[in-house]
């Protein structure tokens, strides 16, 4: 356990090349490629830790001007993923939650509940936060490990349910035999399901198909993520009434993270491919090619699409005024902004790469998330405090929109603290949702069967 807990505490790019590299050794792929593949995966982190950080330090204090210039001030803060994290890992729950997801994961693929091995064991801390925020309403261990078990079924049936849809849409040499079971975006798949049934249910709206690729096309460099980024970079510097030096400088600097993003979502796909074509190969070897394993890792490889991109860029300026005007809204998201991206991977793909549609679900994710985040900001603050985050001068309320501003974060805590009838509801959607998953694993086993048949006596 301490050794776990010391990789963990390495950080995603330095914990990821180890784990990488002692799975593509395990795997076959041999260690010189293997540690290859894990360093490449590692710089990605790096990378995009950077990008990341620069448009954090470019937003923060534009966002702070404008929430001082225009009075929108609420009264829970956005401290960010971080400080959640913390108080996850920081929770009883927090120390076991890695080898009990990962044991809870051979469970599935033996019963062919999944077909998904989830490797992505950085993001295994949502599960640990949302046992964290539950053990503190229950003070009950068994509640909050059974919570754990829940938010890790659902998620891992809905990465297996989309990655059919994900595979279509961002193609065989970005995602080929990987599936995103990530909490932090999987609880957006079933919302966007509904709106995107809605609107195309809607005369009119039916027909809006602003398809960013296709925008480039026709506007040229107009339509391109770089050109996007550097306009809302430059009307964020006017509307927090910077000088036109300070709002160049943000400009340039927004089109930068904007065309550099996608760059460094590349090197995931570089670094994950070899290992995941030798985890596949293992698999359909020792399966004699009956299932078709898939790889669950982060969606931090996609994330340079150019709608997710452009999406997330376009929510911000609006979720900062749908804040302020939302009914009973507390929370204002600045901190968490940055990350927005996450909201996007499995939306695209049920939207077709629809701008329009894709904007559209994230600010009703972001709204969700303000409501979500302020019902849980008493317990968040609670849990911050008990795991050692310090809060600011005159904060009373905390709180972040990842993972307290997802929406299946607050059915799950709500649930769990109902404990039996909560748990009943929980055990009919998980058994929900593995029947169905199991159903389509089987049938697609019975027809890789047949055909491996029909290739035989051929």
């Amino acid at each position: 356990m301490q050794v776990i807990t010391w990789i963990l505490g390495l950080g995603a790019s330095v914990m990821m090349p180890i784990i990488f590299t002692i799975i593509g050794t395990c795997v076959g792929l041999g260690f010189a490629k293997s540690l290859k593949s894990g360093l490449t995966v590692g710089v990605a982190f790096v990378g995009l830790s950077i990008v990341t950080t620069l448009l954090t330090d470019n937003l923060g204090p534009v966002i702070n001007k404008i929430v001082e210039l225009y009075g929108l001030h609420l009264n829970v803060l956005d401290i960010g993923w971080p400080a959640a994290s913390q108080v996850a890992y920081s929770s009883q729950v927090g120390a076991l939650v890695i080898p009990f997801g990962l044991a809870l994961n051979v469970v599935m693929l033996l019963t062919k509940t999944t077909k998904t091995i989830a490797m992505d064991l950085f993001n295994y801390w949502h599960y640990a936060f949302i046992g964290a925020l539950v053990y503190l309403v229950t003070n009950s261990f068994g509640w909050s490990l059974f919570i754990v078990a829940v938010n890790f079924i659902i998620i891992n049936c809905i990465g297996d349910i989309e990655s059919k849809r994900v595979l279509a849409y961002y193609g065989h040499d970005k995602v080929n035999g990987i599936a995103f079971p990530v909490p932090v975006c999987a609880p957006y798949a079933p919302i966007a399901h509904v709106l995107n049934w809605l609107m195309e249910k809607c005369p009119g709206i039916n027909k809006i198909d602003w398809d960013a690729k296709k925008l480039q096309e026709k506007l040229g460099f107009i339509g391109e993520p770089l050109f996007l980024g550097t306009v809302i970079g430059a009307v964020l510097g006017i509307l927090a009434q910077y000088d036109v030096t300070a709002i160049l400088k943000l400009a340039v600097n927004i089109g930068a993270v904007m065309l550099l993003i996608p760059r460094i979502s590349g090197l995931f796909g570089e670094g994950l491919l070899p290992i995941t074509e030798a985890v596949k190969k293992l698999l359909a070897k020792k399966f004699k090619g009956k299932v078709d394993f898939l790889i669950g890792l982060s969606p931090s490889i996609v994330v340079g699409d150019p709608t997710i991109m452009v999406c997330s860029v376009l929510v911000v300026p609006f979720i900062l005024f749908l804040s302020v005007v939302l009914p009973g809204n507390q929370f204002l998201p600045i901190a968490s902004l940055a990350g927005a991206m996450y909201i996007f991977p499995l939306v695209v793909p049920i939207t077709k790469g629809n701008v329009f549609r894709t904007f559209i679900i994230g600010m009703v994710a972001l709204v969700i998330g303000d409501y979500s985040a302020t019902a849980l900001a008493s317990v968040f603050t609670k849990a911050a405090v008990a795991s050692g985050v310090t809060l600011p001068d005159g904060t009373n309320a905390v709180a972040s929109f990842d993972y307290a501003g997802n929406p299946l974060a607050w059915i799950l805590y709500n649930l769990g603290a109902l404990k039996w009838i909560g748990a009943a509801v929980c055990v009919v959607v998980c058994a929900a949702l593995m029947w169905y998953n199991r159903k389509k694993i089987v049938a697609e086993t019975a027809m890789r069967e047949q055909a491996l048949a029909d290739a035989a006596v051929a």
